[in-house]
């Protein structure tokens, strides 16, 4: 038995933010309270923040294939530094994660090597290439918790549909990156004035809302459960909006790189700031963040997508699309609490609660019975994030050398400390 006592506990159920006590059980939340703490075990928490361990949706960990880049030992250590307890792992690997067979591979290299636990997302349809769907209840029954292709949007939409309505018989749910295929091929930033001044090959904001617009009417058709990976412009929230309201199901998700920084941050051709959709305006920024505070954005996740030096030294055209983001996930989400754009409730909401509930987990919460998977945080203590200080084999982050707040005190999965900072 361990008790955390003057605790600031933040619980993204209730959406509170309020000093008390937690006491865990095992491996699960026994009870939490004010007033005087039972007596135990304890550990100090000092007035720092306690909240549910961050459950971050569609990391990429590159076994198989490219475990120079990323290895599961290697994300788990960044996940628990970062207060990731639970990471759900992209199919975009060589070779895809497409067979019951692929898919136990990396379940069993997962369970040896990651501090954390692994979940893992299965590839819709074979090698990703969007012509033949996997066997879905197979995957379901073998482990994979959702099934998407990634950014390789299915072009044909008898494809998608087949799929959706198979998904959708089997109670699967299925992840999209809502973008037309066509209009964004080739493109390495948002259209408009930055874009034209630096010469760069440009995709409008209308390519990601247009893709929505197809996806949501297969939805609509087949009635499956769906999740956009990573809503980025307000011209896309208006039918997000009409399709919540329909009653459809439908969640949408963001990445933190999006609600912090914009097209301008990519300066001098900067390409630990090329990300995949491109970096969009100060106008859609401020969307998305009122988005995540209104509920109608569910999801905040890191998107974190290792690349190799060699793949990002060059130029910014031919550079590798995304960023790290296990490690810089809460402090640069801290950045949004700081700026008063919202409470740390709201944040864990999106971090933590929602993404546990749309997989169907029972963490994210620091309720009576659930997993004792915990961070203490102290989301004031100001660092120079150095990127060569970070636990992932790969440095490629765009926040190298910017002023943060919000230091990992502690990590804890099922109730065992993972990380002590």
């Amino acid at each position: 038995m361990t008790i955390f006592t003057n605790a600031r506990l933040i619980d993204p159920e209730a959406q509170t933010d309020s000093l008390g006590w937690l006491r865990v059980e095992g491996d699960v939340i026994a009870e939490s309270g004010t007033g005087t703490p039972p007596m135990g075990e304890t550990i100090d928490c000092g007035g720092k923040c306690l909240a549910p361990g961050i459950v971050d949706l569609g990391v990429k960990v590159s076994e198989p294939g490219e475990r120079h880049k990323e290895s599961f030992a290697s994300a788990g250590r960044a996940a628990a530094a970062g207060g990731v307890t639970t990471i759900v792992t992209r199919p975009d690997t060589l070779s895809a994660i497409d067979t019951p067979e692929v898919l136990e591979f990396v379940q069993r290299r997962a369970a040896s090597d990651a501090i954390v636990k692994v979940k893992h997302l299965s590839a819709l349809t074979k090698g990703r290439e969007g012509r033949e769907m996997v066997e879905i209840g197979f995957m379901r029954d073998a482990g994979a918790v959702a099934f998407t292709d990634c950014d390789h949007v299915i072009e044909n939409t008898k494809v998608l549909q087949r799929a959706l309505t198979y998904a959708k018989s089997c109670g699967a749910l299925v992840i999209g990156h809502p973008q037309d295929p066509g209009l964004s091929n080739g493109a390495a930033a948002t259209s408009g004035k930055f874009a034209a001044l630096r010469g760069l090959p440009a995709v409008s904001p209308m390519a990601e809302r247009m893709g929505l617009d197809r996806d949501l009417a297969l939805i609509e058709m087949t009635g499956a459960s769906y999740h956009f990976d990573q809503i980025t412009t307000a011209r896309a929230l208006p039918a997000l909006e009409r399709a919540k309201q329909n009653g459809f199901d439908v969640t949408a998700g963001v990445s933190i790189h999006h609600l912090t920084l914009n097209e301008l941050d990519v300066g001098d051709y900067r390409t630990f700031f090329k990300v995949k959709p491109p970096l969009r305006s100060e106008d859609d920024r401020l969307a998305m963040v009122e988005a995540v505070a209104s509920g109608l954005i569910d999801v905040i996740s890191s998107m974190h997508t290792p690349q190799d030096e060699e793949s990002k030294r060059l130029p910014f055209e031919e550079a590798a699309s995304g960023a790290v983001g296990l490690e810089t996930l809460l402090p640069a989400a801290l950045r949004l609490y700081h700026a008063g754009q919202l409470t740390l409730p709201e944040l864990f909401r999106a971090m933590a609660l929602n993404p546990a509930k749309r997989l169907g987990l029972a963490s994210g919460r620091l309720s009576e019975g659930a997993p004792a998977d915990l961070v203490l945080f102290d989301p004031d203590a100001p660092f120079v994030l150095d990127r060569f200080k970070l636990r992932s084999k790969s440095k490629n982050t765009p926040f190298d050398g910017a002023r943060m707040q919000g230091i990992v005190k502690g990590t804890w999965v099922d109730g065992m400390q993972v990380f002590d900072g």
